[in-house]
């Protein structure tokens, strides 16, 4: 079943940036719905591993921050933030929120073409973010750009378990019950319906990794959370 909210080629990047703006004002709400308040301790896992290797106060560039929940955790943990996202909506949901550590420096950008130079940072990150952009490879391509040699690489997103009874359940899990809360919280379960559609045109975990490594990036580590349907990508520039 088609989308109205996801487009391949060069629509995507205007209807995915439509439906955040849409979705914003009850994004965090919905997270913590879906996921059964589990994505906290992911992004919260995804700061820790960004921050592991690098100096006392690296610096650290959150891709696709959204409303800053890892933004907000790398802060925690003494990084110097920059979150970058493209949606003004979720960035001014970000900048209301309490920074509680370090401040961060948030500003608008766009992944496939981040606004910094080469080298310029310790670690990136990116949480559910990867899936959405047009060009997947390119904005991890980005990110290694951006990423000083010695540097982290951490990704989380959706994933696709190897073993198949547990995928059929899970892609069923986003088939009919979270588009419920788009309807719910919406009106239009197309708005939620998204997530899976997104992730049946996006790699498995597997694929993501062999792209990793075929950037240049060493030590790739898969993480899979919840038997799969999560994963952790952490790896060295």
């Amino acid at each position: 079943m088609s989308n109205e909210y996801y487009a391949p080629g060069e629509q995507r990047a205007g209807k995915v940036k439509a439906l955040f703006a849409r979705i914003a004002r009850r994004y965090d709400l919905i997270n913590d719905l879906q996921s059964f308040w589990m994505h906290r301790r992911w992004k919260r896992r995804v700061a820790q591993l960004a921050v592991a290797h690098g100096p006392s106060q690296p610096a650290v560039l959150d891709v696709c921050c959204g409303t800053g929940d890892v933004s907000f955790a790398l802060a925690g943990l003494e990084a110097q933030v920059t979150g970058v996202d493209f949606t003004a909506e979720m960035l001014a949901i970000a900048q209301t929120r309490g920074q509680g550590g370090r401040p961060i420096k948030f500003s608008q950008g766009d992944a496939l073409q981040l606004p910094f130079p080469q080298a310029s940072f310790d670690a990136a990150t990116v949480a559910y973010g990867l899936r959405n952009v047009a060009d997947w490879k390119q904005g991890l391509a980005e990110m290694c750009r951006v990423v000083r040699p010695g540097g982290t690489v951490v990704v989380l997103d959706c994933g696709k378990p190897d073993f198949v009874p547990w995928r059929w359940l899970y892609f069923t899990y986003l088939r009919l019950f979270v588009p419920v809360l788009g309807l719910v919280f919406y009106g239009d379960p197309a708005t939620y319906s998204y997530i899976l559609e997104s992730l049946r045109h996006y790699p498995s975990q597997h694929v993501v990794a062999v792209t990793m490594r075929e950037l240049g990036l060493r030590e790739v580590q898969i993480i899979n959370l919840l038997w799969g349907a999560m994963t952790i990508h952490v790896a060295r520039k």
